[in-house]
């Protein structure tokens, strides 16, 4: 198939099939007389696998190693496993700032009346972050801000 199918296929467009390939986490295509590139069921299904590793954060790095694991018949489960334990232990780093920075922005929100009158309490923390800086998982104590 053609990378237009390809792509339709495995739900990766062709931009990234060409990245991927470049990258090297999928063998160069063979290529018709013309030049244009040929993939196989397998290239597709790899494609796929990339996808779902794509979709569950993994950086490209990381993918490579998977797809290596992957394809070696002869790996030892626990590689595997220890790539996805560190994964999960990014995954939740990567949460708790999220809601470190969700409660920072909660509290400016709360803090501003969202009126006609010009001072704003969201702006304020904006210019100077020490107002809603998220700290190790919580946001940071803040200096009084002049409601508005």
């Amino acid at each position: 198939m053609n990378i237009g199918e390809a792509a339709e296929a495995s739900g990766v467009s062709a931009k990234m099939i060409r990245h991927y390939e470049g990258r090297g986490l999928l063998p160069a295509a063979r290529r018709t007389e013309s030049g244009y590139r040929q993939y196989e069921p397998g290239e597709v299904h790899t494609l796929r696998f990339i996808r779902h590793a794509r979709d569950l954060g993994f950086s490209l790095t990381e993918i490579a190693e998977l797809v290596g694991l992957w394809q070696d018949r002869r790996r030892p489960s626990r590689q595997v496993k220890a790539l996805a334990e560190a994964h999960v232990r990014q995954l939740e780093q990567k949460a708790s700032e999220l809601l470190a920075m969700k409660a920072a922005l909660e509290h400016l929100v709360h803090d501003c009346h969202g009126d006609d009158r010009p001072d704003c309490p969201i702006l304020v923390g904006l210019a100077d972050p020490g107002v809603a800086r998220p700290v190790a998982g919580r946001a940071a104590s803040r200096p009084a801000v002049r409601r508005g």
